[in-house]
């Protein structure tokens, strides 16, 4: 309107969440067919948290994102939401005496998870040391590039790191929408639909393990996991942070499958199971082995645990 002869602008406030979120739903809805796609994006822009969903919600939500990748991707792809396993706290063991740098962990997780292959994100970070280094106390400068004809290398030693599913997350204290938080189960999940992309989570994370979507990740449709969760691995939009779920889509299945870098690793390094269970591996590993965690002096408490096995 104009006022004195001057143009005046009535000020709207508008949130970062709605701003962010609001791009990234327009984003997707250009994969729908135009009918449905002004649709697909209110009920996108209105959607409930997650934690606040009842069961006809998550199923109208479900139906949805799969309607959603059927379009864009030209596949069906299954979404599902199971919940947390009664009686289950999962906890990870990592025996650094037997990892032999192959990095086959890392590329099984990339396949099972649907990363990104360009530009490539990845969830696992292999760390080269040589032996005798000072090494629990340079973790930022350690060696994830390194480039061997075979390994494992004489001298050097590999210590993998990954989200280390604290019980006292930072991140999930730092994220201002709650797009993060922990699961009865332990694992620290991100609503992709929530996240506006602010990187606080990131910032305050003091492993490294959250990873960026800069740009549309790049996924072809020939390598795309069918079988997803709506917590974990289904197919990520641009402006959104992604991080390691312990393979939420398979750990959570009756009567459970272990994470897919648990399954691929050829030396048995990778110890995965339910901390609440006497008689599971991983409470047999921190009852008899020599372990650690890392920077444990900042009391996020992780329920991932390095040890020595010979």
């Amino acid at each position: 309107m104009r006022k004195n002869g001057k143009e005046t602008i009535r000020e709207k406030k508008v949130s970062r969440r709605t701003l962010l979120k609001g791009a990234a739903l327009g984003a997707a809805a250009a994969a729908l067919p135009a009918a449905d796609a002004k649709a697909s994006v209110w009920e996108a822009f209105f959607q409930k948290h997650f934690q606040e969903m009842n069961a006809r919600d998550l199923e109208k939500i479900l139906s949805r994102l799969e309607q959603e990748y059927a379009g864009k991707y030209g596949k069906e792809i299954k979404v599902t939401a199971k919940e947390p396993l009664p009686g289950v706290l999962f906890g990870y063991g990592l025996d650094i005496s037997r990892c032999i740098g192959c990095r086959r962990c890392v590329y099984a997780c990339v396949e099972e998870n649907n990363q990104s292959r360009e530009p490539q994100i990845h969830w696992i970070t292999v760390l080269r040391f040589k032996k005798g280094d000072k090494w629990v106390n340079d973790l930022e400068n350690a060696d994830k590039y390194y480039n061997p004809d075979k390994v494992p290398e004489p001298g050097h030693f590999y210590m993998p790191t990954q989200c280390q599913q604290c019980e006292n997350p930072p991140c999930v204290k730092a994220c201002p929408t709650k797009a993060t938080w922990s699961e009865d189960d332990g694992i620290v999940v991100v609503d992709y639909n929530w996240c506006i992309g602010c990187r606080y989570c990131m910032a305050a994370c003091p492993y490294g393990a959250r990873h960026f979507n800069w740009t549309k990740p790049g996924l072809p449709v020939e390598d795309i996991n069918t079988e997803t969760h709506y917590l974990g691995n289904r197919p990520r939009y641009t402006g959104v942070v992604e991080k390691c779920t312990f393979c939420i889509q398979r750990t959570r299945n009756e009567p459970g499958q272990y994470p897919a870098c648990v399954e691929i690793c050829p030396v048995g390094a990778r110890k995965f199971g339910n901390l609440l269970d006497p008689e599971s591996e991983i409470r047999y590993c921190i009852e008899n082995k020599r372990i650690f965690r890392l920077k444990e002096d900042l009391n996020t408490h992780p329920k991932f645990f390095y040890f020595f096995a010979t």
